[in-house]
């Protein structure tokens, strides 16, 4: 297989990513050789490799390291605690970079990806040699890339993160100063960084002139301690969403929870994947029947909440093999930046997944969002060679509320039409119903 360069490294002058078999390198360009010398002789690199703060790689010939694989994913498929702790660990590596002569050169919010459940640098071309008396240059891209939409997602609304996704290079200033509350000029990190900010950019917009000046290490390292002490006080707007307590109104009982997931399990061990993706994971329950027997399992769901309380109890656990992610599958992430190449979309980043699991999501898709079983089960194969899903027929509890305040269109939908139609793209392996249910459990091969 050939080499191929990573379209969304073509901005960095130090280097950049390739892919050859599979495999992720880094190219390091002639002009960061003495600053990569610097960052690997200095001390600076084995030190964050031993707080667990930036991406293992191994050195090869001619400048090129290969890095450890880690799944990508982007602050707007992030809950308010990911994306505090990979701000905070942005700052911490800041700090710790200071104190070996180096400083990060930027500040953005894609360099950080979640590797064994904790947030690590993968860009290691982000450093540069210590300036006596130079300002942090990526100060302003720190508070577009994380204290904006932090900011939005404590005082607004915690699904403003999608802001991220029109605003690839961070959520511009001003526009968060209007977004955000009078209240928040009480909190004098929001102040300083938000709306003085915004102000100081306008003022200097229209003279050509930037605001420069010389501080010492000792003010920068302040600096960066007020910033890591504003960010870790930040608490996510409290409010109610539509799924966050799903598993408490099932309408399972124990005996048919328990053979649920028993079924699951055993599906999952028929298969034995490397890689699981749930959809419609809610708080990991199901997802963690698959990491939970060491297999890479990424866990979306469209509830903010819910990803939430799944990431707290993946840090409280210490779990490695669980990444829960924010994802509405009927606008799944898609591919955007430059020329649509920088940022993947969900089906691009789908090519090493061996299970897809669709648990008590169908109705959802079918009736809640008019999407035709022909079009689920096609986006479904797209995303591996085996499936687990579980049909919802209208007789459920749960479908019939979804029915009670509208049309009853859905002359389809029902469980032989859905084998029929899931059948022009799977064999159906086995089924199991549910006992005490009216849901049936499948294990599907692609065709």
């Amino acid at each position: 297989m050939c080499q191929e360069i990573v379209k969304s490294s073509f901005r960095d002058p130090s280097g950049f990513v390739f892919t050859k078999n599979g495999e992720i390198f880094r190219q390091i360009n002639k002009s960061y050789f003495e600053e990569y010398d610097l960052l690997m002789k200095s001390g600076l690199y084995d030190e964050l490799i031993k707080q667990n703060l930036i991406i293992p790689h191994k050195e090869l010939d001619n400048h090129i390291i290969k890095p450890e694989k880690v799944f990508i994913s982007y602050p707007y498929e992030w809950s308010f605690s990911q994306y505090k702790d990979a701000a905070l660990a942005t700052l911490k590596i800041e700090q710790i970079a200071l104190k070996f002569g180096m400083n990060l050169k930027d500040a953005n919010a894609y360099n950080i990806q979640f590797y064994k459940g904790k947030p690590v640098l993968i860009d290691t071309l982000s450093f540069k040699k210590y300036k006596e008396g130079s300002m942090w240059i990526a100060y302003k891209q720190f508070c577009q890339h994380f204290i904006a939409p932090l900011a939005l997602m404590s005082y607004v609304d915690l699904r403003l993160s999608c802001l991220m996704k029109n605003f690839i290079d961070g959520i511009p200033i001003d526009l968060a100063s209007e977004l955000l509350p009078l209240k928040s000029k009480f909190n004098f990190g929001v102040l300083s960084n938000i709306h003085l900010h915004a102000k100081s950019q306008k003022q200097h917009q229209s003279d050509a002139k930037q605001v420069k000046g010389n501080i010492s290490k000792f003010q920068r390292e302040a600096l960066i301690d007020s910033l890591f002490s504003f960010v870790n006080n930040l608490k996510p707007k409290v409010q109610k969403t539509e799924w966050e307590n799903y598993y408490s109104f099932t309408n399972y009982n124990d005996a048919a929870f328990n053979k649920k997931k028993e079924t699951v399990s055993k599906f999952i061990n028929i298969v034995q994947p490397n890689n699981v993706w749930d959809l419609g994971g809610n708080t990991g329950l199901f997802s963690r029947i698959a990491s939970d027997k060491n297999i890479n399992t990424i866990s979306f769901d469209i509830d903010p909440l819910a990803i939430e309380k799944s990431y707290l109890t993946l840090k409280e656990n210490n779990e490695k093999n669980i990444l829960p992610l924010i994802m509405d599958l009927t606008n799944p992430s898609s591919s955007i930046g430059f020329a649509n190449e920088e940022r993947d979309s969900i089906i691009n980043r789908a090519k090493n997944v061996d299970l897809t699991m669709a648990l008590a999501v169908i109705h959802h898709l079918a009736i809640s969002n008019n999407l035709p079983l022909n079009k689920i089960a096609q986006f479904f194969s797209k995303l591996s060679n085996f499936l687990i899903i579980e049909f919802v027929p209208k007789q459920d509890s749960q479908v019939k509320i979804l029915l009670a305040t509208r049309d009853d269109i859905f002359t389809q939908y029902d469980i032989y039409n859905f084998e029929k139609v899931f059948s022009n793209y799977y064999q159906i392996i086995e089924k199991i119903h549910i006992e005490n249910t009216e849901r049936t459990l499948y294990l599907m091969k692609i065709i």
